[in-house]
């Protein structure tokens, strides 16, 4: 399967989890969900990796760009992602975290000298408008979508759902040099995850008060973090490590951008609201973009 087919599944796995995202999320606050989260993928990929023999693949080098990937990718990104999403619904984060495609192409250029060619251009321009237009004017004709409602200062909102992108694209920056050697990725997936949720674990056991839960988790919340875990973090988060072995940054990012386009029917089952045909309009140039990308 090339990089691209695995950064679309990726896509795919994260939109899902942005819907099991919203009850957990709310209930725990972004912190608590976080660490819960981490907790548990940590687990599953840790043991994943023990069952594969990734441990063995590991190396002193390995060790330190994975937990500078974890700190700034999943700590700050995922909990920014989460407080984004809390406040603003799973589209519209999905918008703001979309930005991660712009921020690693750039980043991608200067760091590794990654270029595109004119077609390839052309279905990543097809791809982000229709991100784009699915987003901002997605909104239209869904006032009473409770998803929908921003709960705080708009602007708050956007700042924490830009720096969730921005820790994205670093998180992959700093990962891609080691991707490309013999490391496993499963291994190398299970690292950036027990760092994360070590830092979590360190705010926790300081006190500081935004780390502790806003309700008691239960059975049922739990049951979601952890097949939320399971599928954004145990498999999406280590799809996007195997794409990075073999695509350059920017592609992958921008294939696993369409997170929000692929949110759509999810979010028609789940709400019961057609979407509008801005939002349609947006999935056809993404899809044909796609289609451009992985001809």
């Amino acid at each position: 399967m090339g990089f691209e087919w695995l950064a679309l599944f990726a896509a795919l796995m994260w939109a899902f989890s942005s819907v099991l995202s919203v009850v957990p999320a709310k209930h725990l606050g972004s912190f608590a969900y976080s660490r819960w989260r981490m907790g548990c993928a940590s687990t599953i990929l840790a043991s994943m990796a023990v069952i594969t023999g990734g441990w063995a693949t590991i190396t002193l080098p390995a060790v330190s760009a994975m937990m500078l990937s974890g700190l700034i990718g999943i700590f700050i990104g995922d909990t920014a992602l989460f407080a984004c999403l809390n406040r603003m619904g799973p589209r519209q984060s999905g918008l703001l975290f979309s930005c991660h495609a712009v921020f690693s192409t750039v980043l991608g250029y200067f760091l590794f000298s990654e270029a595109m060619t004119p077609l390839e251009l052309l279905g990543a321009t097809l791809v982000f408008s229709g991100v784009l237009l699915a987003i901002f004017y997605g909104r239209r004709g869904q006032a009473s979508n409770q998803l929908e409602v921003v709960q705080g200062r708009v602007w708050v909102g956007i700042a924490l759902g830009l720096l969730a992108a921005l820790c994205q694209a670093l998180g992959g920056i700093i990962a891609k040099p080691i991707m490309q050697t013999e490391i496993d990725p499963v291994a190398a997936s299970a690292m950036r995850m027990m760092t994360a949720f070590a830092a979590h674990l360190l705010l926790l056991l300081c006190g500081v008060r935004v780390a502790k839960a806003h309700q008691t988790i239960n059975k049922q919340v739990f049951a979601l973090t952890a097949l939320n875990a399971f599928v954004a973090m145990a498999i999406g988060m280590t799809l996007i490590l195997y794409a990075l072995q073999k695509g350059n940054v920017g592609m992958v990012a921008l294939l696993s951008s369409t997170t929000p386009i692929m949110l759509l029917p999810i979010l028609w089952l789940y709400t019961k609201q057609a979407p509008n045909r801005y939002a349609w309009l947006g999935t056809i140039l993404a899809v044909s973009g796609t289609a451009i990308l992985v001809r």
